[in-house]
């Protein structure tokens, strides 16, 4: 009996074995790449008829721990669905974080540094001798690298048409241009594209709400910024008259050119373009740091259901360790971090401890846009943002997998308006809903002109049905919480639901107040 998949996971793979094995995946966060890998290994065995090495590369230590879980399961799984026994000795193997397993089990995974020096080596030793050799490139982007290239070393000893090397290249965001070329050479072209529109539109991914909060500057730092800007205005225009195409490259082409220039020999345009770096750095440290940034997410998370469990993410470890410990203060016990400094053990446990429900919410920095499998995971916040397009979709990707019991997540986008941060986190959001909130710091308040608003409405209702203070309290509480939340849209069924669920009078009251909003929608 096969693993149920869904629709996009039939076709990848018949494209696949129809490329005779061999190729690139692009696929969204938490869509189902590695259970589409682990169908491939086993249909392609199956029409091979023989033993089938399996080598899995990964770029981390806690993807690899992943892969393990998911590969235990899978095979689990198929045991029980063809009344075998199975015994795990010998199938598995890991090698790099500190496992050296023996290289004969049917399935290796591969930490990348571990892979680098002898993963080459030992499929030319495999195909030599006749065996079938299956190669799992997962998050292959990251094998561009002059280091990491090194585990396709063995190819220009074989000839794929007479040999039996198999390909699987996986990544929610392959690279362009040579990069691509190069692992198109090594693993086979792109077959298959599954985006990020196309899964939310086909629910194979969590339906998620985004909600991008726009931010102030306080004045002292408006005013820094201002002036940062007009810094950078005088020397661009300076870089202009010497580069005149500069306007017409991209962010990237456009920073990679002023480093050529700043080791030119002009010293006039060098220095232009050394200073130019620097006052862009600093104003971009600015917008990251933004005092706005810490207090909007603490009045957030009061916000939210206590159900809830929370990704933050943040690019600076300052910024996120402030926040922890002001959070720890509030929910003492419930609050973890997991960042670069913390050392490999101290984050595999605490990444544990987030995974059993030990503790709610947890405050990361890049050392998560890669490689962690939180399934309940239901709200993301981004403390500080990113322009990587790869690091916005990886983090959207940590809370819209699916699992049973998970309605909907959401994902909050902090921004400062008025600079050069984007205000829009993923143009291609599929069929999310988008917010557009503001934060008033001075008042600790969010606001939405929409549910603003029917929220005055309602409150109108009641004060002119002569409800008392108490009522009326209660009422503006409430609507406190639902401006951040997307629970006055939802269906009135849904809404009666929750009230008849509702084990406590303050949830109770909650969702009437959504009630009644959504009968003022109608209105």
């Amino acid at each position: 009996m096969e693993k149920k998949l869904y629709q996009w996971q039939e076709e990848c793979l018949e494209r696949w074995l129809s490329n005779k094995g061999r190729g690139m995946v692009q696929a969204v966060t938490g869509s189902g790449k590695t259970l589409l890998a682990l169908e491939a290994a086993r249909r392609l065995e199956n029409m091979l008829g023989q033993e089938l090495h399996i080598k899995i590369v990964v770029p981390t230590g806690g993807l690899m721990r992943q892969w393990d879980r998911a590969l235990r399961e899978y095979l689990t799984a198929s045991a029980k669905e063809n009344h075998a026994m199975l015994s795990f000795r010998g199938k598995i193997g890991l090698r790099g974080g500190g496992n050296q397993a023996s290289l004969d089990c049917k399935y290796m995974i591969y930490v990348i540094n571990s892979a680098r020096y002898e993963l080459a080596r030992q499929i030319l030793a495999e195909l030599r001798k006749g065996e079938a050799v299956l190669l799992i490139a997962d998050e292959c982007h990251h094998y561009v690298s002059g280091q990491n290239q090194l585990i396709f070393e063995f190819l220009p000893y074989i000839k794929p048409e007479e040999t039996q090397f198999y390909s699987l290249g996986l990544s929610a965001t392959l690279p362009s241009g040579q990069a691509q070329h190069y692992l198109a050479s090594v693993l086979g072209r792109k077959i298959y594209s599954y985006e990020m529109a196309k899964a939310s539109s086909m629910r194979t991914v969590c339906r998620y709400d985004i909600y991008h909060i726009g931010l102030s500057f306080e004045r002292e730092e408006r005013s820094e910024y201002d002036e940062l800007t007009d810094s950078l205005i005088v020397l661009y225009r300076k870089l202009l008259s010497d580069q005149p195409f500069l306007d017409k490259l991209s962010q990237s082409e456009f920073y990679e050119l002023l480093r050529t220039m700043a080791a030119g020999k002009n010293k006039e345009i060098a220095e232009a373009a050394s200073k130019f770096m620097m006052i862009s750095y600093r104003r971009k440290s600015l917008v990251c740091m933004a005092s706005a940034r810490i207090s909007c997410a603490c009045v957030l998370i009061e916000r939210l259901a206590l159900h809830e469990k929370i990704l933050i993410f943040g690019e600076r470890i300052s910024q996120a360790e402030e926040l922890y410990r002001i959070l720890q203060e509030r929910y003492p016990g419930k609050v973890g971090r997991y960042h670069s400094k913390m050392g490999d053990q101290a984050n595999r446990n605490i990444l544990e401890r987030f995974r059993v429900n030990d503790i709610r919410i947890l405050v990361a920095c890049k050392a998560m846009d890669e490689g962690v499998d939180i399934p309940d995971a239901s709200v993301g916040i981004i403390l500080s943002g990113t322009s990587a397009q790869r690091q916005r979709v990886q983090r959207l990707g940590r809370i819209i997998r699916k699992k049973e019991g998970k309605n909907r997540a959401s994902l909050y986008y902090l921004h400062i308006t008025g600079t050069s941060e984007e205000t829009c986190f993923l143009p291609d959001a599929g069929s999310s809903r988008l917010f557009e909130l503001e934060y008033i710091a001075g008042l600790q308040e969010f606001s939405h002109p929409l549910y603003d608003r029917r929220a005055s409405a309602f409150l109108e209702q009641m004060q002119n049905a002569d409800n008392g203070e108490e009522k009326m309290k209660e009422a503006r509480r409430c609507l406190r919480l639902g401006v951040v939340r997307s629970d006055w849209l939802r269906n009135q069924d849904d809404i009666a639901r929750h009230i008849k669920e509702a084990k406590y009078a303050s949830d109770k009251n909650y969702w009437f107040c959504m009630k009644k909003m959504k009968n003022i929608l109608k209105m």
